[in-house]
């Protein structure tokens, strides 16, 4: 399938990076876009030489505004003429919505609001640039800020996930707020940003692709479910993951390896 909203490639260290990439439309998402990231978290699912995910956005004043209103109009996203057909186009964009349990790691610059909040909730590591704003402004304009938030509320405290829906356009959380509160766990200057996020990558993706993917599996999986069950069924992966994950690798040569390791 060739992409008309996405780039996406696949390098020698198994990053596959996906770029969103409408810039002239600061890379809101499109029905088009959707079905396109239907068809591309199926292909990377189902390929093994995709070890781990970058996301980012194309260069310009935004990661993502989220949903493209001028485009809505004529065609809408997350509607059907069946109203019980309708979906929340997170079940799209996301990786975790599409049973994608290669890691993610998600690169934002510039603006990043509203819809945008779909990839960045089902991201394991986000990492912004020093001219990143985070912001919601659905109530700014009379429109119920409901579905981005609720996922947001699974990385962040309530009170910043209620600050943030109620202020809408009137406050935008900056870099330096984004680390103190958790919504990002690195700053970068926005000329090292694509480069440190595919670093990132590449060193998991350089580890077991059972270990990895079962423990991002485990980890997502366990927010669905009461704590106890949570662990219970993580052992399960364990049990199973672990004996295939150390047949990907000589676990020996990896113990007597010289450790190399940076200070966060």
């Amino acid at each position: 399938m060739e992409y008309t909203t996405l780039l996406f490639d696949l390098s020698d260290d198994g990053v596959g990076t996906i770029t969103l990439n409408r810039p002239e439309a600061m890379n809101s998402f499109t029905l088009t876009m959707l079905h396109e990231f239907d068809h591309l978290w199926a292909h990377i699912r189902d390929n093994d030489d995709v070890r781990a995910v970058v996301l980012r956005g194309s260069a310009g004043r935004a990661f993502s505004t989220g949903a493209d209103v001028k485009s809505h109009a004529t065609e809408p996203v997350g509607h059907a003429n069946n109203l019980w057909n309708a979906r929340d186009p997170g079940e799209s964009l996301g990786a975790r919505s599409n049973k994608v349990w290669k890691p993610v790691v998600t690169a934002v610059h510039g603006l990043c609001c509203a819809g945008a909040f779909y990839w960045l909730n089902e991201s394991d590591v986000i990492i912004c640039s020093q001219d990143a704003q985070f912001f919601d402004p659905h109530v700014s304009y009379g429109l119920v800020c409901a579905v981005e938030p609720i996922g947001m509320s699974y990385r962040l405290p309530l009170g910043e996930v209620l600050r943030m829906s109620l202020l809408g356009n009137d406050e935008r959380i900056g870099a330096d707020t984004a680390l103190r509160i958790g919504l990002v766990s690195e700053i970068t200057s926005n000329e090292a940003l694509w480069d440190r996020a595919h670093e990132l990558a590449a060193k998991i993706a350089a580890k077991p692709p059972a270990a990895v993917q079962g423990t991002v599996r485990a980890i997502w999986e366990s927010l669905d479910v009461p704590r106890t069950t949570a662990l219970t069924q993580s052992l399960k992966y364990t049990m199973i993951g672990n004996p295939v994950a150390q047949a990907q690798m000589d676990v020996e040569a990896a113990r007597k390896q010289p450790r190399s390791f940076e200070v966060r």
